[in-house]
C-alpha cells in the first residue's frame, strides 16, 4: 500500500483541502477521497523523504504532540467529526514529522481502523498511556475528555523532567568548565615552569609540581590514546547502559545517590502516581494499569515492585497492601493508596500523591541548587589552589635562591 498527496476541493464550500490517503493505486485513492465527499484535483505519490523523515525521527517533540492532542480534543468536544478534526490539526501543525503521521492516521480511519489502532502504529510518538486512553474513551464515548487527560498527564510529566533536567544543568556546566581550565593549565601553563627550571643547578621543584608535570607530560605524549578511551569508554558505556544489568545499575543510583538519590525517588512517586490517576479517571481495569505504569515510570526497579505487586492483586491482595515495606516506593504511597481504597476514592487519592510530590520536586530542586553551590565552590577552590601552588611554589623558590646566584 502506498501514500497519495492529494489535493480536493468541497464542491458545497469550493474550499481546497490538501491530505494523505493510502491505497493499493491512484485508482483506488481517487476513490476513497470522493468517499469523503471531495472531489479530487490532483494525486500523486507521497515523496519518499517524508517516509524517510519517520525513519530519522525517534519521536516527534513533546510540546507538539501535546499541542496536537489539545487541539484535537477541543475540535472533538466542540462537536467536528473525528476526521476532520485531523485533517484541521494536522494543518495547523507546523512539524513535519507530524503532519506525515496524522496522514497516515486519517489514511487508516477512513479505510475503517480506530483512532487508538491508528496512533498504535507510532509507538516512539504516541506512548501506552497515549493509546490506552484513547482507546478507554472510544469504548465510552467520552474521547475528547480522555485527551484532555493524555494532555495534562504529558504536560505535567515533561514539566517533572524539564525540572529535574535544569537542576543537573548547573553541575555539569561547572564540571566542564572546571576541566577545561585544568586542562589549559596542564597542558600550556605547567609545560613552561618545567622548562623555566631545566637550565638551573640543583633546583628541586615541589612535589605537587613533579606531580602534576608528569600529568602534563603524559596528556601531550599521550593524547590520543586517552581521546580513543574517552570514546571506546562512551561507546562501551552506552551499550552497557541499554543492558539489563546496565539499566540496573544505572535506575539503582539515581535512586540512591546522594543528592539526586531523593530527587529521583519523589519524580518517580509523582510520575506514577500521575499516570496511574488518569488511567483510573478513564476507566482502565487496574491490574492494567499497574502493567502500563510499571513500564512508563522508566525505572527497573519501580516495575519490578509493580509486577511483584500486581500477581499479589491477582491474588487477592489491596493494591496498597501489596505495596506497604517495598523499598522502592515511599510510605505516603501505599497509605494514601489505603484511605482512596476504603473510600472509593482511588482516582482522588492518587492525584493528591501526584500534586504532593510535584510540588516536593520543586522543593528538592530548590534544596540541590542550596546545596550544590558552595560544594562547587569548594571543589573549584581546591582545584584552583593545586594548581596555583603548582605554578607559583617553582616561581618563589627560585627568587629566594636569587635564580641559582
Amino acid at each position: 500500500m502506498l501514500s497519495y498527496k492529494y489535493t480536493a476541493r468541497d464542491p458545497k464550500t469550493g474550499e481546497k483541502t490538501k491530505a494523505i490517503v493510502q491505497a493499493d493505486n491512484i485508482q483506488s485513492a481517487a476513490k476513497l477521497i470522493r468517499a469523503q465527499g471531495l472531489s479530487p484535483i490532483d494525486i500523486e505519490v507521497q515523496d519518499d523523504s517524508s517516509t524517510g523523515l519517520l525513519k530519522f525521527v525517534n519521536r516527534v517533540r513533546t510540546k507538539d504532540r501535546i499541542l496536537f492532542t489539545r487541539q484535537l480534543a477541543t475540535l472533538i468536544n466542540a462537536g467536528l467529526p473525528l476526521i476532520q478534526s485531523l485533517r484541521s490539526v494536522m494543518s495547523q501543525t507546523t512539524s513535519k514529522p507530524l503532519k506525515v503521521i496524522c496522514g497516515r492516521i486519517i489514511a487508516d480511519i477512513e479505510e475503517g481502523s480506530t483512532l487508538s489502532a491508528a496512533v498504535g502504529r507510532f509507538p516512539n510518538v504516541f506512548n501506552e498511556i497515549f493509546i490506552s486512553l484513547v482507546a478507554a474513551g472510544e469504548v465510552s464515548g467520552t474521547l475528547d475528555k480522555s485527551l484532555e487527560r493524555v494532555a495534562d498527564q504529558q504536560e505535567k510529566d515533561a514539566d517533572i523532567i524539564s525540572k529535574v533536567r535544569g537542576a543537573m544543568i548547573y553541575p555539569a556546566v561547572v564540571m566542564g568548565v572546571m576541566f577545561v581550565v585544568m586542562g589549559f593549565m596542564i597542558t600550556t601553563v605547567l609545560p613552561q615552569v618545567g622548562l623555566l627550571y631545566e637550565g638551573i643547578k640543583g633546583a628541586q621543584l615541589p612535589f605537587v609540581t613533579v606531580m602534576l608535570l608528569a600529568v602534563s607530560d603524559f596528556v601531550i605524549k599521550f593524547w590520543w590514546l586517552l581521546l580513543l578511551l574517552a570514546i571506546a569508554g562512551g561507546i562501551f558505556g552506552s551499550r552497557w547502559i541499554q543492558t539489563l544489568g546496565g539499566r540496573r545499575f544505572l535506575d539503582k543510583a539515581k535512586m540512591r545517590l546522594w543528592p539526586f538519590g531523593p530527587l529521583f525517588m519523589k519524580m518517580y512517586m509523582a510520575r506514577f502516581a500521575r499516570t496511574a490517576a488518569t488511567l483510573v479517571a478513564s476507566g482502565v481495569p487496574l491490574l492494567q494499569v499497574m502493567e502500563i505504569t510499571a513500564r512508563s515510570v522508566n525505572n527497573v526497579h519501580i516495575a519490578d515492585s509493580l509486577k511483584r505487586a500486581s500477581q499479589q492483586v491477582k491474588g487477592g491482595k489491596a493494591l496498597s497492601d501489596s505495596l506497604t515495606n517495598d523499598p522502592n516506593f515511599l510510605e505516603l504511597v501505599p497509605n494514601m493508596i489505603r484511605i482512596g481504597e476504603q473510600s472509593g476514592s482511588l482516582e482522588a487519592m492518587l492525584d493528591k500523591v501526584a500534586s504532593y510530590y510535584e510540588k516536593e520536586v520543586d522543593n528538592q530542586i530548590k534544596t540541590i541548587s542550596t546545596i550544590i553551590e558552595p560544594v562547587m565552590m569548594i571543589v573549584l577552590g581546591i582545584v584552583a589552589m593545586i594548581i596555583v601552588a603548582a605554578v607559583l611554589l617553582p616561581i618563589y623558590s627560585l627568587a629566594n635562591k636569587g635564580f641559582g646566584s
